[in-house]
């Protein structure tokens, strides 16, 4: 271990943060998460947090002297902070600091402190570990709380008392359950029940700054890890209730329905191993909160959730509001997905017809690979002959869709004949009779009636508007 620190302290830019330091004779310390990532043998982070024992902002402009081409320094007086960015790395230079807390804020007071101070502030002790700077302790590592034991037996845990910790600044218990899901550690016990006994101190963080913590959990290789222990601390159901209203299986008359809370966590996961994309990955976690209010049972049918795709549509709008989420595009994207998540399902349970996927394939536009991708991961049947045929189908869905896109010309599909032809043709403004003809155009393509083309489009276009009485003008 000691000889990989040295490795990389050996680069730069820790060379002319050494010299600096000791030309200005102060301590100075890594610290923080790219001292942890060493320790975990994870690629080197281009974030660094220097700690000094004494002032940064003094430090910071000493060191940018000698790194040629650093950009311009970015101060933070209140917090006695200073940012350089030189080349791919972000230097945050801190000084080392006391914080005592309000009961009504997470922002702390600061005091100038000692390193031992620094480490005492410190979220976890994974994150307290130092590692000297200076000529004379050049590589050496400061570990007050066996942090470095802590990374082996991958564990999270506070270095002071968990409860004060956590109250102290609650963003920590998000922070406690985001280091689990990423790093797949276990969080201590006494910490994890300090959690559920301040659950209720996160109504002094702000939203954006939980949907910060949330979207890193989403994140994650395996998000499940996190949402569990979101749910196990009590902290989902204050955040997003309408995914722990999923919980539960009802039964009557001996026919029960899936559990969806968990159900959800799988589709989550299974997204989470095709794709990066974070509101993919929203939308895997919301595709089915519409289930809770369309829930019914028919004694002929057993459970239904006809409309669950709508309702849960409308309800990511109503989510994305609560929790200070975009709206713009970024919740539409969402939104249509959930409202189309169970399109392909339907087509692949069935006989496969060129008219279902056709529509499909006009209704999702650009977001049907996003969408086919979703659904595959709504799999999580237990049944190995099930999951095998969904999958079989699923395969034949996307070579209709290819055939389909390239035989009809449907990628990226545009009306052939345009409102503004329509409008033209018949003499006519803004009128419902535009939108008959279009959609009529549109349905005879989806059917297979006529081809994808302008001849074919205009023909049709002549024999709607005659039904419709329209007066045209060959001119």
């Amino acid at each position: 271990m000691k000889k990989d620190i040295i490795n990389i302290l050996n680069k730069q830019p820790f060379l002319k943060i050494s010299k600096t330091i000791d030309e200005m004779n102060i301590e100075s310390y890594l610290i923080g998460g790219f001292v942890r990532d060493i320790l975990l043998q994870k690629k080197e982070k281009k974030d660094i947090d220097i700690m000094v024992i004494g002032s940064a902002i003094e430090t910071a402009k000493n060191l940018k002297k000698k790194l040629i081409g650093a950009e311009k320094i970015q101060f933070y007086k209140n917090f006695g902070a200073a940012m350089i960015k030189w080349r791919n790395f972000i230097i945050e230079i801190v000084g080392a600091r006391k914080e005592s807390y309000n009961r009504n804020s997470r922002k702390p007071v600061v005091k100038i402190g000692t390193l031992e101070d620094d480490q005492n502030r410190r979220d976890f002790t994974i994150n307290s570990i130092a590692i000297g700077l200076n000529k004379d302790n050049f590589g050496k590592v400061i570990d007050p709380f066996n942090g470095i034991k802590d990374i082996k037996d991958k564990i999270i845990r506070t270095p002071l008392n968990p409860e004060k910790t956590y109250s102290d600044d609650p963003l920590r218990m998000f922070r406690a359950i985001r280091f689990s899901s990423q790093l797949e550690f276990e969080i201590e016990t006494q910490s994890f029940e300090a959690i559920k006994n301040n659950i209720n101190r996160i109504k002094i963080i702000s939203k954006e700054r939980i949907v910060d913590e949330l979207n890193k959990i989403i994140l994650s290789k395996k998000p499940s890890i996190g949402f569990l222990n979101l749910d196990k601390s009590g902290l989902l159901k204050l955040i997003l209730p309408e995914l722990t209203n999923l919980k539960g299986v009802e039964e009557i008359e001996g026919k029960s329905h899936k559990e969806n809370f968990y159900h959800t966590l799988e589709v989550l996961d299974n997204i989470s191993l095709k794709s990066e994309n974070l509101w993919l990955r929203w939308a895997a976690l919301l595709h089915d909160v519409g289930k809770v209010s369309t829930k019914k049972y028919n004694p002929k049918t057993g459970w239904t959730f006809h409309g669950h795709e709508f309702v849960g549509s409308k309800m990511v709008y109503q989510i994305f509001k609560r929790l200070k989420l975009p709206l713009n595009e970024k919740m539409k994207y969402v939104q249509k997905l959930v409202l189309l998540s169970s399109r392909p399902i339907i087509i692949a349970e069935y006989f496969i017809t060129d008219s279902a996927v056709r529509r499909l394939i006009f209704d999702s536009g650009e977001l049907l690979e996003d969408l086919i991708c979703l659904c595959e991961a709504d799999i999580t049947t237990k049944n190995p002959k099930l999951f095998e045929d969904y999958h079989k189908n699923f395969k034949i869905v996307r070579k209709k869709i290819k055939y389909l896109e390239e035989k009809d010309n449907l990628k990226n599909f545009q009306p052939p004949i345009s409102g503004k032809i329509i409008m033209k043709y018949f003499n006519l403004g803004p009128s419902k009779e535009i939108g008959i003809i279009k959609d009529s155009i549109k349905e005879a393509i989806i059917e297979g009636e006529i081809n994808n083309e302008y001849e074919a489009a205009f023909e049709l276009m002549k024999k709607v508007g005659k039904k419709l009485g329209l007066n045209f003008n060959e001119k």
